[in-house]
This record gives C-alpha cells, structure tokens and sequence, in this order.
C-alpha cells in the first residue's frame, strides 16, 4: 500500500513551511500529497456535514484552507517524487474549461504526477456565496469530467451537454499520460455509483474497518450491477483512528484492500510536528509497502 499525506495545505500555509513538510514526507517514504478545498466559510451553515456524528464541519472561518492547486503547484518541486492531489476538489463550483487546464499545466510541470480527488459539495451555503446552482450539481459534476477529458484527450475536441457545451477548440498543454485519474469521494450510494461510472479510485470518508467493509462490499455490488471489474477502483481509505494502533490498522486496511492509506496532516500540526511525522513514517510505510506485497 501507499501512504498519503492529506489536507497537508491546511497545516503549512507559509512557503518554507510548505517546502519543509513535503520533503520531510517524501524522505521517510510518504508517496503523496494532498490539499483539500473550501472557497469560502460562511459565517452561518445550516447544512450538514456528512463525516461527524453531529453534522459539525470541524474547522471554523479562521482554519486555513488555501487553494489546492496553487499550494501543490508551489509543493511539486520540493519533492519531485510526491504524486500531487486533491481531497477534495468541489469540482461543480469550478469552470470546465478553465479546470482543465489547470490540471493539466501542473501535471505536465510535475511530471504527471497529478490526481484529481472530486466532491460535489455538501455545503449550499458556499454554493450560494459562490452564486453557483445548488440544484443538479451531481450531474453537472459528471458533464464537467466528461467535458475535461474529451480536452485532455486530444486537440479540437468538442462537447455539448446540458451544463458544458462548446464548438471544437484546442486546450494545452494536456496530461502527460493522456488524462488525469479521477478519484470520487463520499459515502453515499450516489456517490458510489459515481465512482462506477466515472472513477479511476474511491476515497470513502469512512475509516472504521467494520463499516469500511460494509461500503466497500456496497461498492462491489454496484460495480457488479454495472458491469465493471471492482479492482479497476483504486481504494484509498482514511488513516484516522488507526493511529492508536497503526500496525493493527494497516493489517485491517489492507485485508479489505486498501492501494493507499490516507493520513491526515493534522496529526502532525504543532510544535514536534516534523519529529512526528517522521516517526510515524519510519514505523508505518515499511508496514504499508510489506503489506501490498
């Protein structure tokens, strides 16, 4: 298995910072590195967050969440091993177009090293700030991909959909291999049955082993439904209360199958975090890699 660094922009906003935390991770074996994303906080959100039990975002408007792409632009060349993604990235909030190019000039200047970790949001009072439709953001989610492959797949490319629709025209650089792969999240059954359809890899936000399974064996059953093998979806599953016991937690991950264990940056905030982490990688990502073998 892999071991991924994640929301690791929210704890290393300044750029030595930043620098420091994405070579001490690529030095003790950390094979990725990732961002998360909010534009904005409100003030006021009555919506609720799928990933507590009190429906609670746990951060508030002074937790620093830069942009994804612009802080692992900045990382990419301090670690030139690390692959670069996000966790997540709300892709309805953002324009096709303009995304898609985006993505490709980092992972062209990178390497190919780029991941695209999606959410459709589950925030509409962000969306609501942003003056972006709340209503039918699944399916304009869906178009969005589709419209940034057929770029990334070749010149004069063309779409017309619902949501994206323009004659052919040209966006380059594109992907280094062809595409960039496409990681969905969420646990819900909309958001599994859009890993079938779309996803190159699954990241649930579930970690508990028990009712990972649960989910995984959900998304078998929908893969099976649709006709697609489920080892074609890279799982990467969160590290979070595995930490108690980490060898324990990379044995259970990796029974269910795990490719890529994500763990949050925010276990090594603080005063000691680098120590931290690299403790932590000098223990676990041996475990990991024996694991996958």
């Amino acid at each position: 298995m892999h071991v991924g660094l994640a929301f690791a922009s929210s704890i290393s906003l300044d750029g030595p910072t930043a620098l420091e935390l994405c070579r001490a991770a690529e030095a003790v074996g950390f094979e990725s590195v990732w961002g998360g994303e909010h534009v904005v906080m409100p003030d006021a959100i009555d919506s609720r967050y799928p990933y507590t039990p009190d429906g609670k975002v746990p951060v508030t408007g002074d937790t620093p969440i830069p942009d994804p792409l612009i802080w692992l632009a900045f990382a990419a060349a301090a670690a030139p091993t690390l692959r670069l993604g996000t966790c997540i990235l709300i892709v309805p909030q953002r324009n096709p177009l303009l995304l898609a190019k985006e993505l490709a000039t980092l992972d062209v200047l990178s390497g190919g090293r780029v991941e695209l970790g999606l959410g459709v949001g589950w925030m509409k009072e962000e969306f609501d700030a942003m003056g972006i439709p709340w209503d039918r953001r699944g399916a304009r989610n869906d178009e969005y991909i589709a419209a940034m492959r057929a770029l990334w797949a070749g010149p004069h490319a063309e779409y017309h959909g619902e949501f994206v629709d323009f004659p052919p025209v040209t966006c380059s650089p594109r992907p280094v291999n062809g595409n960039i792969p496409v990681i969905v999240g969420g646990d819900s059954d909309v958001a599994l049955n859009r890993a079938v359809r779309i996803a190159d890899g699954y990241f649930p936000g579930e970690g508990d082993a028990t009712r990972l399974r649960t989910l995984l064996d959900r998304l078998h059953r929908a893969c099976d439904a649709a006709g697609r093998d489920p080892a074609s979806i890279a799982i990467n599953a969160m590290f979070g209360n595995h930490m108690a016991d980490p060898a324990a937690g990379v044995e259970q991950l990796a029974a269910l199958g795990v490719q890529r264990l994500m763990v949050p940056a925010f276990f090594f905030a603080g005063p000691g975090g680098l120590d931290r982490l690299r403790a932590f990688g000098e223990q676990v990502v041996p475990l990991a890699r024996a694991a996958a073998h």
